[in-house]
């Protein structure tokens, strides 16, 4: 599909060509030099863009976002059979919208104030700017009546910014990670605009209930709007607050660990560390992700003689990202004198106890890893669901293998039947747990696996995408108050 670029008459968009616009920080492909030596483009991997590409190809589909590389512009292009609208960011903006705003004032806001949150004026400005570049780019793409879904915390003022150019539309937004309760929200000096901007959309959606409860007590408390349980009523509109906990590409997984090369790649990874338990972690770099915490209570247990190195080992995969901002460079040299630290003091010659890779593996690389796991590890201090959980559970078709998780993880609420659930902030409970999980048998394995498998496999991202869109197509109906009470007349 050629995408057709609307044109401004009057203050209004015409000449509109896609009937579903995803707009999110990303394009879903990445930049690669092909084997010719030329760049060249590849999907980006993942569950977002596994569930979306579809939809977009059956709806004359358009994405819209940034290509991932500052101060170049790129015309509009297919690929995969997408229909792909690139957005420029300069290199200043992407130091103040992305790793500013974006990652510096909003993701630690939103992750309980782990981090303390940086406020500044540059910095916002910034965010306006991008955001309006965002939503300009969707008014000129989306045909008339056409759907809209805006994706995560980096373009918060889109939904509002768009439905002024565009009030045809239907418009949803979608947070990926953690909405804060109302006692850390109000720090934010802009937390007025960042709430009607959400509001623009019909349908915001969360990954928890308790998010989206948090959001609509914002609306009641900061702007004074009305509402009927999760319905706000705003500017003569109906914004529905619901949640929809993501989840993974249960089929592609499955794929993934029937393949013969992965499972030759599993058995490798067992055989290079021995008779050791495998205990895995799979974390973007981050200080939300509970790594240090992870490290030090897996340290103790040896240092309590409650473990001796050969008899576990833990491989712990630590995506870089990030790597301009100061916090993650302190973050990572932290990790790394940590490790050194245990390993120095309780590995020997040719038996580390922790494995630790700074480095990015491709999804069959993390099957081989999952399926070689004795215990998976997911201890994050805040996050809004964790699909590394998720896909531990999908790739354990042999029931076997047990899953240590966070409660502060969003996956807790649907997975705490069978996974081994933990406060990371508790180190002595986390040793403790560590523990259960290295010594449940088989059958208790098979049990709690069978129970989160279950889940995950019935409530795939599929799923995820279909409930949400489903929802965005339907005209908002509030729901019912509660009656009033009947008035008795006295006599």
């Amino acid at each position: 599909m050629v995408i057709t670029m609307g044109s401004k008459r009057g203050g209004s968009f015409v000449s509109r060509g896609s009937e579903f616009v995803v707009v999110a920080n990303r394009l879903p492909v990445d930049r690669i030099v092909g084997e010719d030596g030329k760049p060249a483009w590849r999907r980006s991997p993942g569950g977002l863009v596994s569930a979306i590409a579809p939809v977009m190809r059956s709806r004359k589909g358009t994405w819209i976002g940034w290509a991932g590389a500052p101060d170049e512009e790129f015309d509009p292009f297919e690929e995969d059979g997408m229909s792909l609208h690139p957005i420029a960011q300069s290199a200043e903006e992407v130091r103040l919208y992305y790793e500013g705003f974006s990652n510096a004032t909003l993701w630690p806001l939103y992750h309980d104030v782990v981090a303390p949150p940086v406020y500044d004026r540059a910095m916002w400005d910034a965010y306006v700017r991008v955001n309006n570049r965002f939503a300009e780019a969707a008014a000129e793409v989306a045909a008339e009546g056409a759907m809209v879904w805006v994706q995560d915390y980096q373009l918060q003022l889109v939904p509002a910014m768009l439905r002024k150019l565009r009030p045809d539309l239907r418009i949803g937004f979608f947070l990926h990670i953690p909405f804060p309760p109302l006692e850390l929200f109000w720090q934010l000096p802009w937390r007025r605009q960042i709430l009607e901007g959400l509001l623009g959309a019909d349908l915001v959606g969360f990954q928890l209930p308790g998010a989206a409860a948090n959001f609509v007590r914002l609306c009641r408390r900061l702007l004074d709007a009305r509402h009927v349980k999760q319905d706000v009523l705003w500017e003569g509109r109906i914004v529905r607050a619901r949640a929809f906990p993501i989840s993974v590409d249960v089929e592609e997984l499955n794929d993934l660990v029937a393949r013969p090369d992965v499972r030759e790649r599993a058995q490798e990874i067992r055989a290079d560390l021995g008779d050791a338990t495998v205990l895995l972690g799979v974390d973007r770099l981050d200080y939300t992700k509970g790594i240090t915490q992870r490290l030090q209570a897996f340290g103790e247990l040896f240092g309590d003689g409650r473990l001796s190195p050969g008899q576990a080992v833990l491989v712990q995969i630590a995506t870089p990202s990030r790597e301009r901002v100061e916090q993650y460079q302190l973050l990572r040299e932290e990790i790394e004198q940590q490790v050194g630290r245990i390993n120095g003091e309780y590995g020997e010659i040719g038996f580390p106890v922790v494995h630790y890779m700074h480095s990015s593996y491709d999804r069959a690389e993390l099957a081989a890893l999952y399926l070689a796991a004795d215990v998976m590890v997911v201890t994050p201090l805040r996050d809004g669901m964790n699909l590394v959980a998720k896909e531990y559970v999908a790739c354990r078709s042999d029931l076997r293998g047990a899953l240590v998780l966070s409660e502060f993880a969003g996956a807790a609420m649907e997975l705490r039947r069978g996974a081994f659930q933990v406060n990371p902030y508790d180190i002595d409970g986390l040793k403790g747990t560590l523990l259960a999980a290295l010594e449940a048998g088989p059958g208790e394995q098979a049990r709690r696996m069978r129970t989160m498998r279950r889940r995950v496999t019935e409530h795939d991202v599929d799923r995820w995408a279909k409930t949400f869109l489903s929802e965005l197509e339907n005209p908002a109906r509030p729901e019912p108050a509660d009656p009033p009470p009947v008035a008795v007349q006295a006599g």
